[in-house]
């Protein structure tokens, strides 16, 4: 495949390495806003950049018909509108919170705890995530995935927040440190005991490999995915 990077950071120069040993050619390594020319006739967008210019890098590729795979956090108010404008230009879209094959298990180990836990109210929840300092969006969106899937499954919530639980809304603690690449814990706590589930990231290549194994598999298809459909449809 013909694959281009928008956002050439730290995770792209990982992606870029990945995704050559793969086989796939690098077209595009930008970190300026994509264009029609600068694309060069890619297959897909692999997109991680920043919250400020994700929507635009977006909307900018899906309206030359390319794919995009996006791993930017702390923009997903606009996430209705690109996925009416990846329907819009019958192309395809897919956003990942996070793209490591750990954390997708993650994910559904914690919806599968949840919904067990939902009739014990002894129990508070909190969840908790570490990332490194240069990190711009807090929570992160590994956490706010996990805090979506245990309200989807736990009536008492309607919510979530940056703090302690408190009553209707479930509680994150964000902290930064050092260069921590991502490190998400859910505690259940009673009087007597604790429950904990916890998922901790050693490098960036997991999430590197799973971007462009998300790249390779929506080769070809219309819509709007998730990692949920890469691994488990």
């Amino acid at each position: 495949m013909k694959i281009a990077l928008v956002g050439y950071g730290k995770m792209g120069k990982i992606i870029d390495e990945i995704a050559t040993q793969r086989n796939h050619e690098i077209v595009a390594r930008l970190n300026e806003s994509p264009n029609s020319e600068n694309l060069n006739n890619a297959d897909v967008v692999i997109e991680f950049s920043n919250p400020e210019v994700a929507f635009n890098n977006i909307k900018t590729c899906l309206e030359n018909k390319i794919p995009v795979i996006c791993g930017t956090t702390g923009w997903l108010d606009q996430k209705p509108e690109i996925e009416k404008i990846a329907a819009e230009n019958n192309t395809s879209f897919l956003y990942g919170s996070n793209f490591s094959l750990g954390v997708n298990l993650f994910f559904a180990l914690n919806e599968k705890l949840a919904d067990l836990m939902k009739n014990f109210p002894d129990y508070n929840i909190q969840l908790e995530e570490i990332h490194h300092i240069h990190k711009k969006d807090a929570p992160s969106g590994t956490a706010i995935s996990l805090a979506e899937g245990i309200i989807k499954n736990d009536n008492r919530f309607e919510g979530w927040k940056l703090d302690e639980t408190r009553d209707k809304e479930l509680g994150i603690f964000a902290i930064r440190e050092d260069e921590v690449p991502g490190t998400h814990s859910v505690f259940y706590r009673s009087e007597v005991d604790e429950i904990e589930i916890k998922h901790t990231a050693y490098s960036r290549n997991g999430f590197a490999l799973g971007a462009v194994i998300a790249a390779e598999w929506i080769k070809g298809k219309t819509g709007n995915f998730s990692m949920k459909d890469v691994l488990f449809s």
